[in-house]
């Protein structure tokens, strides 16, 4: 991510673990980063651990949680002490010392505390819906995939319209290097006619082992290969159909669901069966900008209500592509005003990037982070199907958050506290990436001898930071 969210002492001091499962007594170190040394060896200190959701013992003896200990200031310099975090919430620790001229003083950092599957999952941030040149895109694939991992990126899927094979292209290509970025096979579907009616709803294919798009002859699209190699992960792809094949699959979807009187039968038919065939791949099927305005709004206001009563996709992009309210914020209240009427779905939030340069109109304006045992394909969207994303939206500096209540905290302590850490940690890995492609036969073989040496560095971090 090109933004950064400073906690107080960030970069002054390194405290770890910062997250940390409830109810095991753990020690917490505080080691300063080259700021004025205020601790000193062999003094112990006064912390106060409050938690943050409690309030004030003076207003809420009830509730509140303000617990003292003792810190050691050991012989490296750094401070500890242990305790046991008692439920799922930030804490603030504040160290009270005496300052260089003598007077008191409090510095204060922050933890975090996980209950349960969480203690389990770490926070992955990534993009799941991008371009290339392969279709509309300003980049080709392997400069995509080094930029985003420059940026902060985790894990992303290039999404090309009416294409799969630029994914496969892109995961050939990282797994060539040692690089910690995931790559999901994606594409963007997009559905020929049917019974001479246009089929133009938007649809993202996530992780699944053969493509939609190339199931069907594309004359809108000649280059699409139907080679089984290009169409699917390991060759074994259902064969290519016919019009009248096609059609049929249509209309037997048609058939399954209730289509609401007024709305054109063919397109809600189309997505239906889309949605199903990216399932039956084993993907994740997300709807993505339905209030993105081409003219007027992408997806009428009665399909949207299709989608969301018969539960055609797996993922909401709730946040996404544009930094209009009418897209975003109409989404973000769509989203709430369902889950308030009893609709609960997974969001994700993609920059729908045509252009992966920092400075490019709209550029990582969005993303998604997923909680998840590991950063592998399968892993990610099972996570995302189990309700364990977050939608980010970094639209301007102030950053905002969509999703359930829980994990939106957690996901605002770590972008506040980690992901500034990370995406420093990360960004030399993304510009060598992009030297082992762009670069002179010297460079190249230097960029991947220093990659080899950086591989493993966010593995590292989690087990640093993550006290799992």
């Amino acid at each position: 991510m090109p933004f950064q969210f400073d906690s107080t002492n960030l970069y002054d001091y390194d405290i770890y673990p910062k997250v940390i499962p409830a109810g095991r007594e753990t020690e917490i170190t505080i080691r300063p980063l080259g700021a004025r040394r205020q601790f000193q060896p062999g003094e112990d200190y006064s912390v106060t651990v409050k938690a943050i959701n409690g309030g004030k013992p003076e207003y809420f003896p009830s509730t509140a949680e303000f617990v003292q200990c003792e810190a050691h200031c050991c012989d490296d310099g750094c401070l500890r002490f242990t305790h046991a975090f008692t439920s799922e919430q930030q804490y603030f620790v504040d160290v009270d010392y005496q300052n260089h001229r003598g007077q008191s003083a409090r510095e204060r950092f922050a933890v975090y505390c996980v209950e349960g599957e969480l203690a389990r999952r770490y926070p992955y941030i990534g993009d799941l819906h991008l371009h290339t040149t392969c279709s509309d895109g300003g980049q080709d694939v392997e400069t995509v995939c080094a930029n985003y991992r420059r940026w902060g990126y985790d894990f992303l899927a290039i999404t090309d319209h009416r294409r799969y094979y630029p994914s496969l292209r892109a995961m050939k290509w990282v797994s060539s290097l040692p690089s910690d970025l995931t790559v999901l096979p994606g594409e963007e579907v997009h559905l020929p006619k049917a019974f001479d009616q246009y089929i133009d709803p938007h649809i993202i294919n996530i992780g699944g082992r053969y493509s939609v798009n190339a199931l069907i002859p594309r004359d809108d699209c000649p280059d699409v290969s139907l080679k089984d190699e290009d169409r699917s992960l390991d060759g074994a792809c259902p064969p290519v159909m016919t019009q009248a094949e096609y059609e049929s699959r249509i209309s037997a979807a048609m058939a399954e669901v209730d289509i609401p009187e007024g709305l054109d039968r063919v397109p809600a038919g189309g997505i239906k069966w889309a949605y199903d065939e990216i399932r039956r791949a084993g993907g994740l099927a997300i709807w993505p900008h339905p209030t993105w305005i081409h003219e007027v709004f992408h997806n009428p206001e009665l399909l949207q209500d299709f989608m969301v009563d018969n539960k055609i996709f797996d993922a909401f992009e709730v946040l996404g592509g544009e930094n209009y309210n009418e897209q975003n914020g109409f989404q973000t209240v769509r989203y709430y005003e369902d889950k308030a009427r009893g609709h609960r779905y997974p969001v994700v939030g993609s920059t729908d990037s045509h252009n992966s340069n920092i400075y490019a109109r709209n550029a990582l304006i969005c993303s998604t982070i997923i909680f998840a045992p590991k950063c592998e394909c399968q892993e990610l969207v099972s996570a995302i199907k189990d309700f364990y994303s977050v939608a980010v939206d970094t639209i301007s500096k102030e950053f905002r958050l969509v999703g359930e209540m829980r994990l939106v905290r957690y996901a605002n302590f770590l972008l506040k506290n980690y992901f500034p850490i990370h995406d420093e940690a990360v960004a030399e890995e993304g510009r060598l990436m992009k030297l082992c492609y762009t670069g002179t036969p010297e460079e190249k073989a230097q960029a991947l001898k220093t990659l080899a040496t950086l591989q493993g560095r966010t593995k590292a971090l989690l087990q640093k930071y993550f006290a799992f």
